[in-house]
């Protein structure tokens, strides 16, 4: 008899209860015509849409906050070269409960090798560096040869892990939550009947837990099924309501097509979050806020001053695991304090007000943005972020929209060309010479202070260089600060530094308005989601 693990169990039902049926009534305010009808042209809506988090994720209502502000009162951290202090507004998003785990990170490891078993330098890439454990004068062999895959550490954060790896691991998480999403909902293939039929790896680049029918060549990715590139339906997949479409004259077996962006059913992509997010993720200030008037400030991911526990039952506890001084990473043995030496467990100790765990200490974690001292001097007031490089689809059919795809059958992605939309002709123009001179560049990590007068002259920073957080099991305790920033090379790594993802919320930024006080909007007809 076949297994199912506990996890594909949970992680299927976490997806579908955010999903809703589509609605079959409702209209146009504007021209009467009834949507989601045949006879009226097919126009789909899904007027039934309610959002909710992919799997591992927990809500974050955004807001205003000072960014840099936690650090004030922190030896070593105060305003100046480490932080600028600035009011900004971040909107609501989604973010991981726990740092990515060492299981999470074998889980990716064995798809790969199930999926593309000749690949080796796939696999080879995306193996974290182990030897980051390693010391001229300490002895650490042990956790080169067993953190990552031993049982006793397979819910410690995964390390070693680059910024490169990490960003990569989201786009196939992404990848493999939307797929499980419309498989396990039949709209594609089940997996049951896809391993139980005909479609099985026939060599290298071939995919047999994740192929996409009969006329597809490789794996599932969003972006080329979004592109109706994946042609794979399942026994209830999406009817095509165009009155053009096959058998609409009769109403009966009408072709299907692939589930759109417009369905509201697909998640959005995971990714890293933003430095901001993610000082604002870690501060948890809505737990101190009452109508708009922060109660305390923090400067910590938890209330008051101390780094240890009030609570009669576990007080004196260390509240999150890092180094108190330069020898004690631990406690004293018979009594030790935060009970771990190097990591801990990823759900370990009280998570924050948003429900996060170790906002503060274990590992430190990668972050979106690309360092500069002088970020928040220059950037935007909603949502700053450094490190656009704005990228477009590679299109080779200008006129089908058809777009390029690499040898995992993911779109292959360029530098935009424009600022704007693109008349007919101008893009045209471009697919027919896809090598031309770029004419846009919005990237504004050099802002005032351009490369070639940065590194190796008067400091190391340059473009690859990304922003970490939160302190670690190795650092003391003025690096658990929110607002506290250091950078590492994107293709570097380390023994304390590990990540967590982010997911943008789409839609109003409260997530929960029950209770509060609104205005009564009359919603658009027929229209009953939010």
């Amino acid at each position: 008899m076949k297994k199912t693990s506990l996890f594909s169990l949970i992680s299927v039902m976490a997806i579908t209860s955010f999903v809703s049926c589509k609605s079959k009534s409702g209209s146009s305010d504007k021209t009467g015509m009834a949507y989601n009808k045949q006879e009226y042209g097919g126009f789909a809506v899904n007027n039934r849409y309610r959002r909710g988090p992919g799997p591992g994720l927990v809500e974050i209502e955004g807001g205003a906050f000072v960014v840099g502000g936690s650090a004030i009162n922190v030896p070593g951290q105060e305003l100046g070269n480490y932080n600028h202090k600035k009011e900004t507004t971040v909107n609501s998003f989604y973010m991981d409960e726990t740092e990515v785990s060492n299981t999470n990170w074998l889980e990716y490891l064995n798809w790969i090798r199930t999926n593309f078993p000749k690949d080796y330098e796939y696999y080879y890439t995306e193996l974290p560096d182990t030897l980051v454990w390693r010391r001229p004068l300490s002895y650490n062999e042990p956790y080169v040869d067993n953190y990552l895959r031993h049982p006793a550490y397979q819910d410690y954060p995964v390390v070693g892990v680059s910024w490169e790896q990490a960003a990569r691991y989201c786009e196939w998480r992404t990848d493999r939550v939307n797929e499980l999403l419309l498989r396990e909902r039949g709209y594609m293939t089940s997996f049951r009947d896809l391993n139980g039929g005909t479609a099985r790896a026939n060599g290298a680049g071939a995919n047999a837990n994740a192929a996409a029918g009969p006329k597809s060549t490789g794996p599932f990715s969003t972006g080329t099924y979004l592109n109706d590139q994946i042609d794979d339906k399942g026994k209830r997949a999406m009817k095509d309501l165009n009155p053009s479409s096959a058998g609409a004259a009769t109403g009966k077996n009408m072709a299907t097509r692939n589930v759109r962006l417009e369905d509201g059913i697909l998640k959005q992509p995971y990714r890293l979050p933003t430095e901001t997010e993610w000082e604002y993720a870690a501060l948890g200030l809505i737990g101190n806020t009452q109508y708009e008037n922060i109660n305390d400030n923090k400067i910590y991911p938890w209330s008051g001053l101390g780094l240890s526990s009030a609570k009669k039952s576990t007080r004196g506890l260390i509240l999150a695991n890092f180094k108190r001084t330069k020898g004690d990473y631990m406690g004293v043995g018979g009594s030790l304090n935060d009970k771990g030496a190097i990591t801990v467990a990823v759900r370990s100790y009280t998570p924050n007000d948003f429900g996060l765990y170790n906002m503060a200490g274990n590992v430190n974690e990668w972050t979106g943005d690309t360092y500069r001292v002088s970020t928040f001097e220059a950037a935007e007031a909603f949502n700053p972020f450094r490190g656009n490089l704005y990228q477009d689809k590679k299109i080779i059919d200008a006129v089908t929209g058809k777009i390029a795809v690499d040898k995992y059958n993911r779109p292959v992605m360029i530098n935009a060309l424009n600022a704007k939309k693109q008349t007919w002709a101008e893009k045209q123009a471009a697919a027919a010479k896809p090598d031309s001179v770029k004419t846009f560049n919005a990237d504004q990590r050099g802002y005032r202070d351009p490369e070639s007068e940065l590194y190796g002259e008067i400091t190391l920073v340059n473009n690859q260089s990304k922003v970490y957080k939160g302190g670690s099991w190795n650092d003391q305790a003025l690096w658990l600060n929110p607002a506290s920033r250091r950078f590492l090379q994107q293709d570097e790594s380390s023994a304390d530094i590990g990540f967590r993802c982010a997911m943008s919320m789409l839609g109003a930024p409260e997530i929960h308005p029950a209770g509060k006080a609104q205005f009564k909007n009359k919603p658009p007809r027929g229209f009953k989601g939010r």
